[in-house]
């Protein structure tokens, strides 16, 4: 099987996060960054069935130079070989210009199976991936746990609501955004970062896939990100009056409906 994995590099969790002088992103000076949480576990699914299988993991990623040391990290995990666009912009792209730019990117691999996480840890739009099958015309399936491979194809859990869950069959080729932590992501092992450093890299800019794909038009953004801001922290007491079953069951309609902490 030929799988491909798009990535994405985010702040790490822990960062400290402060809003750039624009008010329309945050400040990315002393940053620390990371592999997107689940991305990780699209590339743990890629390489369980790379190990059942056989066949090549191939990770596209789109970013600044600093995405290589991510890209290099998924090498050292096992993936096969990688694909950078480079862009210093890419702020500057709703999901739907990324997705342009991957598909661009990829769409001569003539992949078995693509694999992209649910969502991104910084935005959460959930839509690039989807939007990336659009454009490929694959069929696609969302939240995936696990991915078996049939004679037919590829059979798939994918994670519902309420504790439900559902079986598909999907043909190949096809993309799947998948779940987090349904696997135990691997750690890169000394040999595999040194075999990471011969892995070949496939570096595209955006005026070469452009030049080489005249048909696909990124265009002006369709959604325009106009200002980003720190979540209000404040202690504030509510008193809860009635009797004490009464004040009980408010007590458990806040925590579930304000709180969502049950």
């Amino acid at each position: 099987m030929k799988i491909i994995v798009a990535i994405k590099q985010v702040p790490e969790r822990d960062a400290r996060i402060r809003i750039d002088a624009a008010g329309k992103w945050i400040d990315l000076q002393d940053v620390e960054f990371m592999l997107n949480e689940s991305d990780a576990y699209a590339l743990e699914e890629a390489l369980l069935l790379k190990e059942a299988h056989g066949g090549e993991v191939i990770v596209v990623s789109a970013g600044p130079e600093r995405v290589g040391q991510t890209i290099r990290e998924t090498l050292a995990k096992g993936a096969d070989r990688a694909i950078h666009i480079e862009s210093d912009d890419l702020a500057n792209y709703d999901a739907l210009g990324v997705a342009r730019l991957l598909a661009a990117a990829i769409e001569d691999e003539e992949a078995d199976l693509i694999l992209t996480g649910l969502q991104s840890d910084d935005l959460g739009l959930g839509q690039t991936g989807v939007i990336l099958a659009e454009l490929l015309g694959l069929p696609h399936a969302t939240l995936i746990l696990k991915i078996e491979k049939t004679d037919k194809g590829i059979r798939v859990l994918r994670e519902l609501e309420d504790g439900w869950f559902q079986h598909l069959e999907l043909p190949t080729p096809a993309l799947l955004t998948i779940q987090s932590g349904n696997t135990k992501l691997r750690y890169a092992t000394l040999m595999g970062i040194k075999k990471a450093k011969t892995k070949e890299v496939q570096r595209l800019t955006v005026s070469e896939l452009l030049s080489d794909e005249p048909a696909v038009e990124i265009g002006e953004p369709v959604v325009v990100l106009e200002k980003v801001m720190l979540p209000n922290k404040q202690r504030t007491t509510q008193m809860l009056g009635g009797t004490p079953a009464e004040a009980a069951a408010a007590l458990v309609e806040k925590l579930q409906f304000e709180v969502r902490a049950l």
